[in-house]
């Protein structure tokens, strides 16, 4: 039962030219630069954010070292938990981000390449310092075995998970692999709906309902908030335990103090 709604800004981290910056894209393309990533870690710190959530974008050597790098720099400037995702595959790699000062690992590829990998990395360092995210885009090619939604516009779809930053899907039903994750020793899952990634259309309700309610550990939701209206309906309608959003606030268009201040207003507990 969580005691109050978190907010969690997003920072995708690219390496551009040699040096790590915060990037965003639409439905994980189209990535556009926007600045020093501990810099964005200290102003969302100063704004009132529960937690930050790095994601490595660039899955290389070159982006683990960086990264690496990132998390020893932000532990120092910041006191807020903070989770490092992206590229992680392995017991060496998790320990490596943790002992450079992450709260949390996230992984997504590794988990479904590799799902015994989630069991022993809770088991060594804890499930609260395990996160897994399911990055999952709407399939209506309806077959056996999954779970088949009534989507908003009348048709019928599962979600499906896909995995290399959203570009091979895996076959997996999302609702299914989340309880699969949490049984394994998973700490919390990270929600990301690819259809709504980066288009300002709000979260997929349908799928952050279907998993929050599948589970009992916390849910992220992610992908698509353009308003704090819209992260009220990740409390509110869908029963998410943190909303997450990266653009909103690398523009400015909100403050997370902003966010915070009106949900607040209508109902829900957050920590100012």
């Amino acid at each position: 039962m969580k005691s109050y709604a978190k907010i969690i800004p997003c920072l995708d981290v690219k390496v551009v030219d040699g040096q790590p910056s915060v990037v965003k894209g639409v439905k994980f393309i189209d990535l556009k630069r926007q600045g020093d990533p501990v810099e964005f870690a200290r102003r969302y710190q100063e704004q009132g954010a529960d937690e930050l959530i790095f994601l490595d974008i660039t899955a290389s050597h070159e982006g683990r070292k960086t990264m690496v790098d990132v998390a020893k720099r932000t532990a120092k400037e910041v006191s807020i938990p903070f989770a490092v995702g992206g590229g992680i595959s392995t017991m060496e790699g998790i320990k490596e981000i943790l002992d450079a000062g992450a709260e949390k690992v996230g992984m997504n590829t590794a988990a479904v390449l590799n799902k015994e990998l989630v069991a022993e990395a809770s088991k060594a360092f804890g499930s609260g310092r395990i996160t897994v995210a399911v990055d999952a885009r709407r399939n209506t090619d309806i077959r056996d075995g999954v779970n088949v939604f009534e989507l908003e516009d009348g048709s019928r779809a599962w979600f499906e998970v896909v995995i290399y930053g959203g570009r091979k899907p895996v076959g997996l039903d999302a609702i299914e692999w989340s309880r699969e994750m949490e049984r394994l020793g998973a700490g919390e899952i990270l929600l990301t709906s690819m259809d709504r990634d980066g288009t300002n259309e709000g979260y997929d309700l349908p799928l952050t309902k279907a998993v929050c309610d599948a589970v009992s550990i916390p849910v992220i939701a992610s992908g698509g908030a353009a308003n704090p209206e819209h992260m009220l309906q990740a409390f509110s309608v869908a029963g998410a335990d943190a909303a997450l959003a990266a653009g909103i606030f690398h523009r400015g268009e909100y403050t997370v103090r902003q966010v915070k201040e009106y949900l607040s207003a209508n109902g829900i507990d957050v920590r100012m």
